[in-house]
């Protein structure tokens, strides 16, 4: 059910990209220097685009896709960008065939624009699932496992995992079956835009990817 929803977002996002030319200015000349993001600009592209699969404020109902709200508007930047194949490169550094539409169609003043909306929403509260998941996601969370070589997720991503803008993202609120997802992405190679979560996910088993995760959802 979960795959059949997601692939129903992804041709609504796909069909209301399709529009994205007509309603909002894309692929224009790139700014020679960026102006003070515009949230008023930034929510009709998430209106008309982003809602399908994230929700207007950022605050989508389903793990499929991430919540935006409340995420550094620098780290949404940066991750817009890891989905355009950059000069000299081969391929983007992170793989959506949706994302990469979206991302190319969008010049850096859009895409800190949408961002600097986004970031300015508030995320509705998430909670964690399994109360048998809470303890051992706390250790790895505030702790790290030791003997594994995993360093403690706190240490980048703060007590109350709100991130540190541009680094780390906020991870508080988040859907936790969206954040083992992207585990197993970093842990297989298949997400690359980071050695550091590609080296602590490949250590993390899935017992303790769950678990970490769904202490994540309820953290604040």
């Amino acid at each position: 059910m979960n795959r059949l929803y997601k692939s129903l977002m992804v041709i609504q996002a796909a069909a209301a990209f399709g529009s994205l030319a007509v309603s909002v200015s894309v692929n224009a000349a790139e700014p020679a220097q960026l102006a003070k993001p515009d949230v008023a600009r930034g929510q009709a592209i998430a209106t008309q685009v982003c809602a399908v699969c994230h929700a207007a404020d950022g605050n989508n109902a389903g793990a499929a896709f991430p919540k935006l709200a409340g995420q550094h508007a620098e780290y949404i930047v940066k991750q817009l960008k890891d989905y355009k194949t950059q000069p000299g490169a081969k391929a983007p550094a992170r793989n959506n065939p949706i994302m990469a539409g979206i991302a190319g169609a969008l010049n850096e003043q859009d895409m800190a624009n949408v961002a600097a909306y986004f970031a300015s929403q508030k995320a509705k509260p998430s909670y964690a699932r399994d109360k048998n998941d809470v303890a051992l996601g706390q250790k790895i969370y505030r702790g790290g496992i030791a003997d594994k070589g995993i360093p403690a997720c706190a240490a980048c991503h703060g007590a109350t995992g709100m991130g540190i803008p541009v680094q780390y993202p906020r991870l508080s609120w988040q859907w936790g079956d969206y954040t083992v997802a992207q585990l197993n992405a970093f842990a297989s190679g298949q997400r690359p835009n980071s050695e550091p979560m590609h080296q602590i996910s490949s250590r993390l088993n899935e017992a303790e990817m769950k678990a970490v995760a769904d202490y994540i959802a309820g953290l604040h």
